[in-house]
């Protein structure tokens, strides 16, 4: 951990605390629902994007719907992707896993939930000096040595102590609301110097420094870090590496390595948590969201491929979250039959969602609409 009193560690804290809870207050709660969902997705593209594999959105959006591709290595990628999305969304639900997001019990859970997704194909790694295969065992921690680049990792004797002094270190009650942040930026470097797993630790420390952000209250499902970290991934990794150096002298820290050096990869990882919680406020304003829906829905409704009135009903999903079908005619003046094809058309495109033919409608943001509604989101 930087040192207790590191200012400019300390400021990025409390300004993601603040804006983060600014964005969460600018959506109906219903619509964030809505939003959770497309940003899980495309924080599995830009995970994906880091380990290298270039996943189309629109891939992991046919995947997510269980229509996989007939090419194997696209469709390992499709159920790659879709295993991500499960487990964070586990993680966004809360659903019954261990606590907290830095201890061994969570780390582990979250490796063997993502690798039992996967293919047998994606659970074999070769090793690059022997060639020879040797199968990932979700949840296991590796039981050989390794190398990452110029990095060598711990011995596999020694990963049992590691990860519970990890545990010790980041997942400390005593710590502060802001001490825990800077905490989340630490144990994302140092999750990936002990790399515990035989493969998938990338993955598995992104996952986990989103529920840790999560966790303090500071994460949401509405917006990425991963995204962050992959458009400025030659800074990441460099950081990376640089906090993996030796200390510089008796003025760096009192640890083997670096102190400095794992100050500016903090400061680099919550500057982009906050680049991103002000991208996604500013993608996520009513008034400019609103804006820019009516200009899609208007270039639809020229080409006939929406009926009119249909922006007066994503205007007031948006704003109200839930939407009651049986309100729908006097809203937007019209017969019951008219209201009746107007949802059924925004419904068939996915711009409109619910759990039954008779449930609220709330507002959905399906693939064909993401780069005019959301402009920048992916590449």
């Amino acid at each position: 951990m930087p040192a207790e009193g590191t200012e400019v560690l300390e400021n990025l804290a409390f300004d993601l605390a603040r804006e983060a809870s600014d964005l969460s207050a600018q959506l109906h709660p219903v619509v964030r629902l809505s939003v959770a969902e497309l940003v899980r997705s495309m924080n599995c593209y830009y995970s994906n994007l880091i380990e290298g594999h270039n996943t189309h959105p629109r891939d992991i959006d046919r995947a997510l719907a269980g229509d996989y591709s007939a090419d194997p290595d696209k469709r390992d990628l499709q159920l790659e992707a879709r295993a991500h999305i499960e487990v964070q969304r586990m993680i966004d639900a809360r659903t019954d896993f261990p606590k907290p997001p830095a201890s061994r019990a969570f780390i582990e859970w979250t490796h063997r939930e993502f690798c039992a997704r996967l293919p047998e194909s994606l659970l074999v790694v070769e090793n690059p000096d022997t060639r020879e295969c040797l199968r990932v065992v979700p949840g296991e921690l590796r039981k050989r040595g390794v190398a990452v680049g110029r990095h060598v990792p711990p011995p596999a004797q020694d990963l049992s102590a590691f990860m519970d002094r990890f545990e010790q270190a980041y997942a400390s009650e005593r710590l502060t609301k802001p001490r825990q942040a800077i905490a989340a930026a630490a144990a994302h470097h140092r999750l990936l110097w002990i790399h515990p797993f035989l493969d998938g630790n990338g993955r598995v420390t992104r996952l986990m420094s989103h529920a840790m952000l999560l966790d303090l209250g500071v994460g949401s499902a509405l917006w990425s870090i991963s995204r962050g970290l992959a458009r400025r991934s030659t800074e990441y990794k460099r950081l990376l590496t640089a906090a993996d150096d030796p200390r510089k002298g008796d003025l760096d820290g009192r640890g083997a390595l670096s102190q400095g050096a794992l100050i500016d990869f903090c400061a680099f990882f919550l500057g982009c948590c906050l680049d991103q919680i002000r991208y996604m406020r500013e993608l996520l304003e009513p008034s400019e969201l609103l804006r820019r829906i009516d200009l899609y829905v208007r270039d639809e409704e020229d080409a006939e491929r929406l009926p009119k009135r249909s922006f007066a009903l994503l205007r007031e999903a948006l704003l109200s979250g839930d939407l009651e079908r049986g309100k729908v005619p006097r809203l937007i003046d019209v017969s019951e039959r008219t209201a009746r094809r107007v949802i059924s058309a925004l419904v068939e495109k996915k711009m409109l969602v619910s759990e039954s033919h008779k449930a609220p409608l709330r507002l959905g943001f399906p693939i064909d609409v993401v780069e005019r509604w959301f402009p920048r989101l992916y590449p």
